[in-house]
């Protein structure tokens, strides 16, 4: 008789049979105790750090790389190192980190960054909404000041802040940078971690004299190198044999074409081990690999449609039953949209206008 499948699978939990051994092993997070071919950059970082365990302030530092270089894991394993030889005394430091990305508002991520300076009673202190950037900023500064604390504030995907200042028009790049003429007490450096080398473009030129004291530059993977590091995160993430060495060429390969990015090559084989487990495979092959390829891409781009706005979603459907014809009848649509849901035009018209003729231009070349 044949076993039903869902008994299966939950059979096969139940027991702890599983392809994993470790998952937490392939996720992002994750700071392996080496990592492989970054040495040079991890000695720059620390270098750069050095005067936090000497009783100074640092430079600001910039670290650039295209997605998935080590950036951010290096940057993180080195202010860990600092952190377990810190202590309490009379030169007191704290590593404050943030993605501006992932906070998506200037509010946002100002309010994450000052709530890490206090104890929890200083939610009160920072909340959610009601203040002006500005007061948020003095109070960053006061926290500081009073406690006299020697802060680095890491800032992930730096060149996102430098869209949020552009939008909102306050320029909190130029508030840190001279934060330390206004503190008596304590100190304050910027680490700005990047994918784009070019953002500094879009700053004001008074901020770049002092933002960017110290860069350094992280080159991308060979196809040999994301191959060792996967080889090395399969040991502890995977139990004996449980993947193919055919697969684990394709997945280094299929990353080495996205500009060398080790983040994509351990992702995808994460989420082909779950497909495999899903199959109940007794391995992970390349065809594993392959539809994991396909799976990201899906949720990528699904995961990008849902982060737009509504308004710039209905430009998009706009375009989509306009069929790429001229743009007022593109705009024409999205205003027949707009009647459908019963939501009024955006009065953002410019603005608007402008991503029509992108979208079209979009869909014509493509």
């Amino acid at each position: 008789m044949v076993k039903d499948s869902i008994d299966k699978l939950l059979d096969d939990a139940q027991s702890g049979k599983s392809l994993f051994k470790n998952r937490e092993v392939l996720h992002f997070t994750f700071v392996p105790d080496i990592i492989l071919h970054r040495e040079d950059e991890q000695k720059k970082v620390t270098q750069s750090l050095l005067p936090l365990l000497k009783k100074s302030r640092p430079s600001n530092l910039l670290v650039y790389g295209k997605p998935g270089t080590g950036k951010t894991l290096v940057v993180t394993k080195v202010l860990n190192k600092i952190k377990e030889r810190v202590r309490e005394g009379s030169f007191p430091i704290q590593l404050l980190y943030a993605n501006a990305k992932e906070e998506g508002t200037l509010y946002g991520l100002l309010i994450k960054l000052g709530r890490q300076l206090v104890d929890r009673a200083g939610e009160k202190e920072f909340p959610t909404t009601g203040l002006s950037i500005s007061e948020i900023f003095n109070r960053i500064i006061s926290a500081i000041g009073e406690k006299g604390l020697n802060t680095v504030f890491v800032v992930d995907e730096i060149d996102y802040l430098a869209e949020l200042v552009s939008k909102t028009g306050k320029d909190v790049f130029y508030s840190l940078t001279r934060a330390n003429e206004r503190l008596k007490k304590g100190s304050l450096t910027l680490v700005g971690i990047s994918n784009d080398l070019t953002f500094k473009e879009r700053l004001d030129p008074r901020v770049l004299s002092s933002l960017s004291e110290e860069e350094i530059v992280f080159t991308n993977y060979s196809v040999g190198q994301i191959k060792e590091i996967l080889e090395e995160r399969i040991k502890a993430a995977f139990i004996p044999r449980a993947i193919e060495q055919a697969a684990i060429n394709l997945c280094a390969a299929m990353a080495g074409q996205e500009h060398g990015d080790a983040r994509r090559a351990i992702d995808l084989l994460r989420v082909a081990g779950e497909i495999a487990e899903r199959e109940q495979a007794d391995s992970i092959k390349e065809e594993h690999i392959r539809k994991a390829s396909l799976k990201m891409e899906e949720d990528k781009e699904t995961t990008a449609l849902n982060s737009y706005p509504l308004h710039e979603k209905l430009l998009i459907l706009a375009v989509m039953k306009a069929n790429g014809t001229t743009t007022g009848e593109i705009y024409h649509s999205y205003k027949n949209l707009c009647k459908i849901i019963r939501q009024k035009k955006s009065h953002q018209q410019r603005e608007l206008m402008v991503l029509v003729r992108f979208l079209q231009a979009g869909t014509q070349n493509y």
